[in-house]
């Protein structure tokens, strides 16, 4: 174990907390990225002077949207504030007596519209605008029909997380926004992870009147996303946020939604070095630990690892007798080591484990297996 990791323990256990080797992924209950030292560098400058934050988000969102592509985009503490913002946006625009008004919608569009098979936790934080959500269809079958018959006079929005797991049970995106449109209604995509390879991801950005996306899947910091989409509606957006509300005096719902100057510069910083990244090089480099692990486990008694051969290995699956035990048996060491459990396999991706980890994931099964 080197200095680092060392301190790294020392400094968790301090704090009360166990340190996690993550083969799980970008988890926001993990902490969610690692950003490069380039990015951690850009932050480090930025610190160098304070700034107008109305000032940052606007210059920066200009830079984002020239990345990407789109009409125009605004940084964000996360793609659950994104969507908060958004929808706040859509609702009560930059007005600001309709603004200081949310979570109340009297007088306003209040409703937003979700298919009943793409039901899910988020919803919640769209609600948070003060928002009625307006269910299309049934959690078995959603059809065109049912999304335009639940838009309305009321309708503020439709709701649309693309969540890469679609369907038959649901109206794709494109066709929902070709709904909506059709009427007035823009159309706010949850594109959380969204992000891979960088040409889906322009795409995806887009895709829609607004986009938005968790930062931490392109290496920035947790705490971070992006909102993308039309000008008006980014905009609009923008006058809600805690930026806003202390500058211009704007009372937006987005108050508490507040992120430092570095993160929005680490968030631009990671951007541009995901969509220009030679991703062949990455997964070399991830395959040579994932060839690592499953050299060092593969002679175990009872171990069958997928793919069992071969030079790519950015995730290595391990079949295992009782693999939710030998799950629990990882977790509950120190540092703790979190995998995903599938029905009788342990499944170990590599994008989130520090290169030498899988060293010590390795030593971890063999003591749990032998």
């Amino acid at each position: 174990m080197n200095d680092t990791a060392q301190a790294a323990r020392d400094l968790y256990e301090e704090m009360g907390a166990v340190p996690v080797i993550n083969a799980v992924g970008n988890m926001t209950m993990l902490g969610g990225s690692s950003p490069a030292a380039s990015v951690r560098e850009a932050m480090d400058i930025a610190q160098r002077y304070f700034v107008d934050m109305d000032q940052l988000l606007a210059g920066s969102g200009r830079v984002v949207a020239d990345l990407l592509g789109c009409e125009a985009a605004l940084v964000t503490p996360g793609c659950a504030s994104a969507l908060l913002l958004g929808t706040a946006a859509c609702v009560a625009g930059d007005d600001p007596e309709r603004m200081s008004q949310l979570p109340d919608t009297t007088g306003m569009k209040g409703q937003v519209v979700l298919q009943a098979s793409q039901r899910y936790k988020y919803e919640r934080v769209v609600r948070m605008a003060g928002v009625e959500l307006v269910i299309a269809g049934t959690p078995e079958r959603v059809t065109t029909d049912d999304v335009a018959a639940a838009i309305g006079p009321q309708t503020a929005a439709v709701l649309c997380p693309v969540l890469g797991t679609e369907t038959d049970a649901v109206v794709p995106l494109a066709t929902v926004v070709e709904i909506a449109r059709g009427v007035g209604v823009p159309v706010i995509a949850d594109a959380a992870y969204q992000v891979d390879p960088a040409d889906h991801m322009r795409a995806t950005a887009s895709s829609a009147d607004l986009v938005g996306f968790g930062a931490k899947y392109f290496n920035a910091p947790n705490s971070s996303g992006l909102l993308c989409g039309r000008a008006d509606l980014i905009e609009a957006a923008r006058a809600h946020t805690f930026a806003a509300f202390e500058r211009r005096e704007l009372a937006g719902i987005g108050r508490p939604l507040k992120i430092d100057r570095q993160e929005v510069i680490a968030v631009v910083m990671a951007l541009r070095e995901w969509l220009g990244m030679d991703r062949s090089q990455r997964d070399a480099e991830l395959s040579f630990q994932g060839r690592a692990l499953r050299d060092a486990v593969e002679g175990l008694a009872g171990v069958t690892c997928e793919p069992a051969t071969g030079d790519g290995v950015t995730g290595l699956r391990i079949i295992v007798d009782d693999a939710q035990k030998v799950a629990d048996a990882l977790r509950a060491g120190s540092p703790s080591i979190w995998c995903t459990v599938h029905d009788t396999s342990l499944f170990f991706g590599l994008r989130t484990v520090h290169p030498g980890d899988e060293m010590v994931i390795a030593e971890r099964l063999q003591e749990v297996l032998s």
